[in-house]
Parts: structure tokens; sequence; C-alpha cells
């Protein structure tokens, strides 16, 4: 779908990258800029003691089949050399801080005027604009506890938690590979390119909007209870005589109750005004999820989704990450995906979150590079002369086939 398009991407950690990726497996050139210390997040650590044999999944996610080179752009030459790159770039993908992009002579307005048809895609934090602008930021912290999920999400009386690992991220990925397809499209009817804009803090005070439209329409929001407490209690979660957790969701319809009623040998209390309307059921939350509780105690879950399913009721289980990367209906919807090493053993990964019909689908295309693999071929493919790659060399500005320094 992307075939021809170039990326230049200069980014860490995984927002940003994880744009790049997802443009890789389309079958854009993703050339992936680190400097002389690497991307950190190629050795975030992982809880395999043989890690080695494995690699690292985080890092291989978000960067098979890119193109890995080094080049320090803290130095002028380093600086004129991503610059040759982006004259002929589709797209520069960045996650530097608006500020030190400006000192460098690495914004928006600086690769411009090198290539007026780029696409500049800057992810930050907490945006290119306000005080806050440079202020570094992660996604549990601007993302998750600034944005406000955190503290809508944490039921009454329990402590704000850990968002797991690059969950924000990869929203906000999604978010900018939205941008950025926006801006190609667009660059195709006016032939100029355009800054296009993320940021962990704006994505997930949008990911919270249905939330907000509230707190801004009516100047307040109501608490996240807890399970027998819940304004919708039968839009909740329940446990079946197995012990296996599940989340049941009804239509938001008149018929809501009554037919799960049906469905739970309950008939008789159908018409009960404590639950016969949602004004019923919110005040007297409690005792219908208990009475609800006893009666999924009853079957297993097996039996339980069977009986949903022949009702055409809408529910859910509870899943653990092991039974997710198992589930049928997972593979069947394509979410996982193998990737081949360049040794040609395989692994499976998770796939991007589209599927292509009628055509190419989207698919790994290659193993993950190693620390500057590519910096050599990318450079004379970009018309580096010898003489000038052994000066970038000499003076450190550029490194090939090599670990981090960091």
């Amino acid at each position: 779908m992307l075939k021809g398009v170039k990326v230049i991407e200069m980014a860490t950690y995984v927002a940003a990258p994880s744009a790049g990726g997802i443009m890789r497996d389309w079958g854009a050139d993703v050339i992936k800029i680190e400097s002389p210390k690497g991307d950190p997040w190629r050795v975030f650590p992982t809880p395999v003691k043989d890690a080695a044999s494995f690699g690292n999944p985080l890092f291989d996610l978000d960067n098979r089949g890119k193109r890995a080179i080094c080049v320090d752009t803290s130095t002028p030459e380093g600086v004129a050399v991503l610059k040759r790159l982006v004259r002929d770039a589709d797209v520069f993908i960045t996650n530097t801080r608006p500020g030190a992009l400006e000192r460098a002579g690495l914004d928006y307005e600086a690769l411009k005027a090198e290539n007026p048809r780029l696409i500049y895609s800057s992810v930050s934090g907490y945006g290119m604009a306000g005080e806050e602008r440079d202020r570094p930021g992660f996604d549990m912290a601007a993302f998750w506890a600034r944005a406000g999920a955190c503290r809508t999400m944490t039921p009454e009386g329990a402590n704000p938690f850990p968002l797991r690992t690059a969950a924000g991220d990869h929203v906000t990925g999604l978010t900018t590979l939205g941008g950025i397809m926006g801006a190609l499209y667009e660059r195709e009817k006016t032939g100029k390119g355009r800054l296009v804009e993320t940021s962990l803090l704006r994505t997930g005070i949008y990911m919270m909007s249905s939330d907000y439209a509230m707190q801004l329409r009516f100047g307040k929001l109501a608490a996240t209870p807890q399970r027998e407490r819940v304004l919708s209690p039968l839009t909740n979660f329940f446990q079946a005589g197995d012990g296996q957790w599940f989340a049941y969701l009804p239509r938001q319809t008149k018929a809501d109750w009554p037919e799960l009623a049906k469905v739970l040998g309950l008939e008789q209390y159908a018409e009960d005004e404590r639950f016969s309307t949602p004004l019923g059921r919110r005040k007297n939350a409690t005792e219908l999820v208990a009475m609800l509780d006893a009666v999924f105690a009853k079957k297993t879950m097996e039996q339980w989704g069977k009986i949903f399913d022949d009702a055409d009721l809408v529910w859910a289980p509870v899943q653990t990450s092991a039974q997710v990367v198992v589930d049928p209906q997972a593979h069947a919807a394509g979410a996982f995906v193998d990737v081949t090493r360049s040794n040609g053993e395989t692994y499976k990964s998770v796939a991007t979150p589209v599927r292509f019909h009628d055509g190419e689908d989207a698919r790994p295309r290659g193993d993950t590079p190693a620390f500057g693999q590519h910096t050599l071929e990318v450079l004379r493919e970009y018309g580096f002369s010898d003489g000038e790659i052994e000066s970038l060399s000499a003076k450190n500005v550029i490194a090939s086939g090599r670990k981090a320094a960091g």
C-alpha cells in the first residue's frame, strides 16, 4: 500500500516509532536514525534471563523491517546528513522535544526549506506550544496521569495504578499515523507538505473524550464506583460458578432488563419497579448485583456463554494475556503474525491493527535492524561518496555495525 513512500524516523521509545513501524508493515521504506547512544528502547529490560536467545520483543514490535543508521545530529555535520536524507523523503517522524529541534536547526520550517513536500510529524508529551512544551513525558505521565485517565478509571477507594507498558504510546502512534496519512492524501491534491502534531496529553484526553464531553457540558462527572454500585449495574463484570469472570453489556434499550431476566429465569422480577427502569436499577444497584451474582454462580462460564450466544446477548470472557494469545478468534481476526529473522527462523508477534483485502495485506517486512546496520548502505544510496563517508566516520558523526555507546 505504501510502496515508494520514504520515511525518515528520528525517534526513540514507542509512540513515534510505532507509527513508523506500521508504515513499514504497510510497505514504506523507513530509515531509523539513532544517535551514537542508540534508542534506549533497544535495551529495555525483559523478564527473561536468556534475553539474547529471544531478542527484545518490545523493541522488535515497533522496529521490524526498518533500516537503522547511526548519525550524531548533535553535530553540524550530522544535521547536514539528515537534511540531505530529508530532501528525498516523504515523511519525517520525530519525538525530539521542540526546543531541541529548533536549536539544532531541525524544526519544521528548517526542513520545509529543504523539502516543501515533506510531511513533518512531531510527537511530544505535551504539545508544541505552551510553557511545558519541552517537559519530558512518557505515556504513564502525560497520557495516563496528566490527561486524567488514571484518576477517572480508578474505582472509588482504590489507589491509582500504573498503565501497562506502552499502552498510551501505541494509541498515540495510531493517532500519529492517522495524521500522517491525512497529510499524505492532501499532498496528492496540493503538492505541499504539512506539519502534523500529536501529543500524549492530547491523545489521552481524546481517549477519554466521552467523559470530557460530559464534564465540559455539565461541569461534573460521576466517579468510577465499585462494581456493586455502578450507575448501570447490568453493564458490569460477573463471575461464573467456575470462578471465571465475564463482561456483560446490555444494548441500552427498554428491553434490557426483561430480556436478561427471562434468560436468567428471573421473569418474576421483569416488572419489579426496583429494577424495571434505569433509575430504579441505579438506586437498587447493590441488591440487583447481589441477585445476579447468586444466579451466575450456578453455572460455568461455558454454560453461560452458550446461553448468552443463543439469546444473541453481548458478553465476553475476561481473559488473561496467556488466554488471548491462543484465542482462536484473535488468530482468525489476524491479531498475530509470524516474523522471519535474518537467519530464517520465525517468531510470533503482534500484527498491525488493520487488515487489507483485495490486494496485499499488511505484513512484517523483515527482521529488527541491528544498531547502525544500514548506515553505509543508506548513505551510499543517497549519494554520499566514499570520501564523505570516511570523513564522517573519522569524526564519529556516523557509525556502522557496532554496539550503541549507551
